[in-house]
């Protein structure tokens, strides 16, 4: 049986911690990125590395695409569309490799549920223009999955945190505020999770199917500040009502939207366990993890 190699579109952060627990089977890694600094970095880091961007197609599609077993897409449309799908729609098509492909997209396009509960099979309505066009690259993915057999799958995720993009990181730099907007609730998760969410679909694969990737705990984006200022032992930042805080207009339309989103799906299908089933297991893993190193 030949090595399995994962080729990601736009390596990023939940990218990079699918590729870590990969790397330690034995798998391949390749992507691409932006940056001819981060492409070199990749190279000296053992990975795979292609630049790619909108007005920068893949030089060499099939060379760089061969022996691709999966596939993992983390490119946000822009504008124009989707680039993945406009520069390589017909390459990955032709990929007889692939066993499985999985499109990184957002539970925006579900718009606002004014805080009600939202899984898989609701309509899309979304309320912004970043999630009108997540809509059209979704529909653009499940198009080439039905008329070119790409096994793909959905992934919508809501807000990602980890080590390094946490609420005890934007308190150590500063930037941590906490709005409160009455009965206003986010839902996240956390990367490992997206990275085992992943993973377990890679070993179950449902070619078409749509899956959400959340956490058991939605609840005010100030109340996770407030459980890490606690765990650094420093005092909360203070709470803005919304309509005093001043928010810059794409910081302002993260709240538009009020939802609640399922996550039973990735339960019940993928026989998932989440890792981090609430903000609180998470920041507490990353200090326990601090501290021991």
């Amino acid at each position: 049986m030949s090595t399995p190699r994962l080729f990601v579109f736009g390596y990023g952060y939940s990218a990079a911690v699918l590729a870590t627990r990969l790397r330690a089977e034995g798998w391949r890694i390749a992507g691409t990125t932006r940056s001819p600094d981060k492409c070199q970095a990749l190279a000296a880091a053992g990975i795979e590395a292609f630049l790619f961007d909108r007005d920068r197609p893949l030089d060499d599609p099939a060379a760089a695409l061969d022996g691709t077993t999966h596939l993992l897409l983390s490119v946000p449309p822009d504008g124009r569309g989707d680039p993945v799908l406009a520069h390589h729609a017909q390459h990955l098509a032709d990929l007889r490799t692939l066993d499985w492909g999985g499109y990184l997209s957002t539970t925006g396009v579900y718009g606002d549920t004014k805080g009600e509960w939202v899984g898989e099979a609701a309509w899309l309505r979304p309320t912004g223009d970043r999630a009108r066009r997540r809509v059209e690259a979704e529909r653009g993915w499940l198009g080439l999955h039905r008329q070119y057999g790409v096994p793909l799958h959905l992934f919508r995720l809501p807000g990602i945190y980890g080590p390094g993009r946490s609420a005890i990181d934007s308190l150590r730099d500063g930037t941590a505020r906490r709005i409160d907007k009455p009965g206003q609730v986010f839902s996240r998760v956390h990367v490992e999770d997206i990275a085992g969410a992943l993973t377990a679909s890679m070993a179950r694969p449902n070619l078409g199917a749509i899956y959400n990737v959340a956490d058991d705990l939605p609840c005010p984006s100030h109340e996770v500040v407030a459980y890490a200022a606690g765990l650094l032992g420093v005092e909360p930042p203070p709470l803005v009502p919304f309509e005093q805080a001043e928010l810059s207009p794409m910081a302002a339309s993260f709240y538009a939207d009020n939802r609640r989103v399922k996550n039973d799906r990735i339960k019940r299908e993928l026989g998932y366990a989440l890792r981090h089933p609430d903000y609180r297991s998470g920041l507490d893993a990353q200090m326990a993890a601090e501290r021991a190193a």
